[in-house]
């Protein structure tokens, strides 16, 4: 006996709804999902800025006066207000998000979110009160 080569188990091909690339702009959830992604690109990029910054102090004050002007170029000028307002997404969301990524109980009952969203947002004006103080006085 010889097997049948020609037979083919059966496999229907599965429906699937075309998805556009845009589907993330159809509800303002998905969209600012997607910008939150998108923000944790900018917060590498302000690390990696700040690792060069260091490096050019570390290096002298040629090297440091050449970052300076680097970074006086409109383009990265414009390119770091666009970063900071995607890190100031980032952030107001993370305090956001902070109730679900931290569930805290007192007394068998759980915490209220704001109770833990409050003290994120005190701790950041605080402290950036601080370092206003310490750029406008020097």
């Amino acid at each position: 006996m010889k097997p049948n080569p020609t037979y083919r188990e059966f496999r229907p091909k599965w429906y699937r709804t075309p998805v556009s690339p845009y589907w993330w702009l159809s509800q303002w959830s998905y969209t600012k999902f997607m910008l939150r992604e998108l923000s944790s690109v900018f917060v590498a990029y302000f690390i990696v800025i700040t690792l060069i910054q260091v490096r050019a102090l570390d290096q002298g004050m040629e090297e440091y006066a050449a970052f300076q002007e680097l970074m006086k170029h409109p383009a990265v000028i414009s390119l770091n207000v666009t970063a900071f307002l995607f890190l100031l997404l980032h952030t107001v969301t993370w305090f956001n998000l902070t109730p679900s990524a931290i569930v805290l109980r007192f007394r068998g009952k759980r915490v209220p979110a704001l109770l833990l969203i409050v003290p994120n947002y005190l701790a950041w004006f605080v402290i950036s009160g601080i370092v206003a103080w310490f750029i406008v006085r020097g």
